[in-house]
């Protein structure tokens, strides 16, 4: 029975066979597929209302008339809760569960949700950067659940390959949420010229205009609100072992390993070029020389993006099983070095869709990354998964440094910056391309050798 069992807290590999008698749990996994279906649902979630920045910032663009990047800020605000709140969160982790934790991160996010309320009446930019830093705090928060719990849940052996199908829901968010909020966001762009405005009326237009901004996110929270109560009705079902409460700060000397330390850079270089990319592409395909297009037509472009990492983690969920995760991601990292090169020395649809076809490719980067850093961390899993958290604040580093060149240069050359990051992750492949050698943990009547 689930309730009998106690958690897992590791990620090790275990071969096929590998007797386990006498073994700790934390080298084995906990049996519960109802709970991973739970799991999945979190990955959509946070998944989705994240991609809503891709919309959300040629909105805000548009109503404050923002440079490319001050309008990045939107992300700054947004990842910097992942550098702040996933030390913390996983410490909360620790203290009271994964359960508990869960549904503490899904009404912080209910809180965010609702701050664009407030932010939409003062017609203040920072007043959404707010909103946005509350909402992505619980989103963090989650997310420190989500990662290890899904590789805990099944064999250690599999562990990329589930994280990577929880993935797969994570995209299927980044596909819907979008498209539906380009509909109910960008509508009106198109409509009205914001620089002939001035004084009363564009305080009036802007308060106008946010208030779909609002009614999105206040549905979002009701979503959520609800969520979370499911979840607080399900804290017990496991049994987790209990962990004596540490300084959280000692998560950092994981870094002292080479093989987590290049995980969690990539991880950085991973997210902020991901989403630097995604950020731009609505501007990206309204230009002349690319589609030449509305900013509403160019945002039901971005679920393309999204969508091809939702299809690509499904194959990859596969393709991991018989290909060494080192070599699929050097394989994956090549091919998006191809397309941006493609997208910025070519023009019209070729350059357009080479854009968009960099989500295909993108897929498996961030589990397998994640796997792959933190194999070997045993008992520290979820440290690692808090460091390796605090790196997702590349989100917050890369896109206003794209942003930036963008307004010094263009939007093309900006491509440059996310191609130095995709270079950095192909090596991290090539030096992971071979498999951690699982070394069974030797006991002593005073514990573990290597606990010692």
């Amino acid at each position: 029975m689930l309730a009998d069992a106690r958690l897992a807290t590791s990620t090790d590999p275990v071969p096929d066979g590998q007797p386990t008698d006498g073994a700790p749990l934390d080298q084995v996994g906990v049996s519960a597929p109802d709970l991973q279906v739970f799991v999945f649902g979190l990955f959509f979630i946070f998944g989705g209302i994240t991609s809503l920045n891709d919309v959300l910032i040629p909105k805000l663009k548009s109503l404050f008339t923002l440079s490319y990047g001050q309008a990045m800020l939107v992300q700054s605000a947004f990842f910097a809760a992942y550098f702040l709140i996933s030390i913390p969160g996983a410490a909360i982790v620790q203290r009271i569960g994964f359960m508990r934790t869960a549904a503490l991160g899904l009404l912080t996010m209910t809180a965010g949700c609702l701050l664009f309320a407030p932010a939409s009446l003062t017609a203040a930019f920072p007043m959404f950067l707010l909103a946005l830093f509350v909402l992505a705090a619980g989103i963090t928060i989650v997310q420190v659940v989500a990662n290890p719990l899904i590789s805990m849940l099944g064999p250690p052996r599999t562990a990329h390959s589930r994280l990577t199908f929880a993935q797969a829901f994570n995209s299927l968010g980044t596909t819907v949420f979008p498209y539906v909020g380009s509909i109910l966001i960008l509508g009106s762009l198109a409509r009205t010229d914001v620089g002939r405005l001035a004084g009363p009326a564009l305080d009036a237009f802007r308060a106008q205009e946010t208030s779909v901004v609002v009614r999105a996110y206040f549905g979002l929270a009701v979503a959520l609100a609800l969520v979370a109560v499911v979840v607080w009705t399900r804290r017990n079902r496991l049994k987790e072992a209990p962990v004596e409460r540490a300084n959280p700060f000692a998560a950092f000397t994981l870094l002292g390993r080479p093989r987590f330390a290049f995980g969690a850079l990539c991880i950085f270089l991973y997210v902020g070029a991901e989403v630097a990319i995604g950020s731009l592409i609505v501007n990206y395909l309204i230009q002349a020389d690319v589609f030449g297009i509305g900013a509403e037509a160019a945002g039901k472009h971005v679920p393309f993006y999204w969508g091809g990492a939702m299809v690509g983690r499904f194959a990859g969920a596969w393709l991991l099983r018989v290909v060494s995760p080192g070599k699929v991601l050097a394989g994956a990292g090549a091919a998006v070095l191809l397309l941006l090169a493609t997208a910025a020395e070519t023009h019209g649809a070729v350059s357009g869709w080479a854009l968009l076809a960099i989500g295909l490719f993108n897929s498996i980067m961030f589990p397998t990354i994640f796997t792959l850093a933190s194999e070997g961390l045993g008992r520290r899993a979820a440290e690692g998964s808090g460091v390796i958290c605090v790196a997702i604040v590349g989100g917050a580093v890369i896109p206003p440094l794209t942003g930036h060149l963008a307004d010094l240069t263009s939007l093309r050359v900006a491509l440059a910056a996310p191609a130095l990051c995709y270079l950095a992750i192909l090596a991290f492949g090539l030096y992971t391309r071979r498999a951690l050698e699982y070394v069974r943990p030797k006991w002593t009547r005073f514990g573990r050798l290597d606990m010692l």
